[in-house]
């Protein structure tokens, strides 16, 4: 431990935040159906998704080796660097949060990485290849076939459960759903909160406490799993509202269809070591089950928007980390402040805004769009 100076405690600092963030900005990723359909109570809900993201957090450590020594050079990677990707990530995180916009917490951070670390060690302290093989392949493919996936899975349901009783139906799968968004919180926590497990290990090795290719210690583990946990329990409601109700109207067959769906791609993903986007996952799963469905509506509107966010979420986090990576290469304890000090005022910015308009557990399921205008308030001209 005295390879910890206060810099690598700052960074350590910094990733359990972007943890935080990752568990409110993705909570609807298993829950915003189940809260959507009827089938859980909006709290109770996160209270069994925030649980269950910690259990999940020790199933794994393949995802967190691919971010420790797969897609940067451990060896040429500092603490200052680490921090500056954080710090992209973190910021777009809360923007898209505000905006209600299932953007990918993981390709913000891997954004981040990337622009930080080319900035801070040139453009051969990033593997692109496995930028590509681990990131960019599975981003592509894994919605997909999720989509596909719960298309299938929706209209066979349908079909099967044509002449049974709608009250029994419904109830059947609400039951089911319980069990599914569960399964979806586990796998939730055993690929995204090793993500985090993988930047603080990435740390420790550019610190000196850990050796090359480590794994990370179970503490850090632990540390994780509770991050993710408690910021899943928060409850990121803007952007349940947008999953649960902006891309399609939900019923419990269709909700039970997409969690199964995205359940199966997450974790057999995690345990190949592909570090995918659960919110694209789960998104591609909830328009598959839209599909799914005859006559079913589906707000290719909504669906666009999140697509142009999915798109140039990598670029504007690695934007933001190679800005902040510059200002701490450059600028060292006092360029480290700044960019600090700016973070947290951006953040508290976004956060204030979020509260003229705000979702809770009361309202999330009131309507498909999210605002932050006062409801009511004109447009500005």
């Amino acid at each position: 431990m005295d390879h910890i100076t206060f810099l690598v405690a700052v960074v350590i600092v910094t990733a359990l935040a972007f943890d935080f963030t990752n568990g409110f900005h993705d909570t609807a990723n298993a829950m915003a159906t189940s809260i959507a359909t009827g089938a859980l109570k909006p709290r109770t809900a996160v209270l069994i998704s925030g649980a269950l993201n910690i259990v999940g957090a020790f199933l794994s450590t393949e995802v967190a080796k691919t971010i420790s020594g797969g897609i940067v050079d451990d060896t040429l990677v500092t603490p200052g660097m680490i921090f500056a990707g954080l710090i992209g990530a973190i910021l777009w995180n809360l923007m898209t949060w505000l905006l209600g916009l299932p953007s990918s917490s993981s390709h913000a951070l891997f954004g981040g990485l990337i622009g930080a670390v080319w900035v801070g060690a040139g453009q051969h302290g990033v593997h692109f290849d496995k930028v590509v093989e681990k990131v960019l392949v599975p981003a592509v493919a894994s919605p997909i076939v999720a989509g596909i996936a719960a298309l299938l899975a929706t209209y066979l349901a349908y079909r099967i459960t044509a002449k049974a009783r709608q009250d029994s139906v419904t109830r059947g799968f609400r039951l089911g759903q319980i069990a599914s968004a569960s399964l979806v919180s586990l796998a939730h926590g055993t690929n995204d909160a090793q993500k985090t497990m993988g930047v603080i290990t990435l740390t420790l090795i550019s610190a000196g406490a850990l050796g090359h290719d480590a794994g990370p210690p179970v503490w850090v583990i632990a540390a994780a799993g509770l991050a993710i946990g408690l910021g899943t329990y928060l409850g990121g409601w803007r952007i349940i509202r947008t999953m649960g109700k902006g891309l399609t109207d939900i019923q419990s067959p269709q909700g039970f269809a997409a969690e199964a769906a995205a359940t199966t791609v997450i974790l057999t993903s995690a345990h190949m070591g592909f570090a995918l986007s659960t919110t694209q996952v789960c998104s591609g799963g909830i328009l598959g089950a839209g599909l799914g469905r005859r006559l079913a509506e589906v707000r290719w509107g909504t669906a666009g928007r999140m697509l142009v966010a999915w798109l140039i979420t990598l670029p504007a986090a690695a934007l933001v980390g190679a800005l902040s990576a510059s200002a701490v290469t450059h600028g060292g304890t006092l360029g480290t402040a700044l960019i600090a000090a700016v973070a947290l005022a951006v953040a508290t910015a976004i956060v204030l805004a979020s509260r003229r308009n705000p979702v809770d557990a009361k309202n999330v399921n009131d309507s498909n769009q999210v605002s932050i205008r006062p409801a009511g308030a004109p447009a500005a001209a």
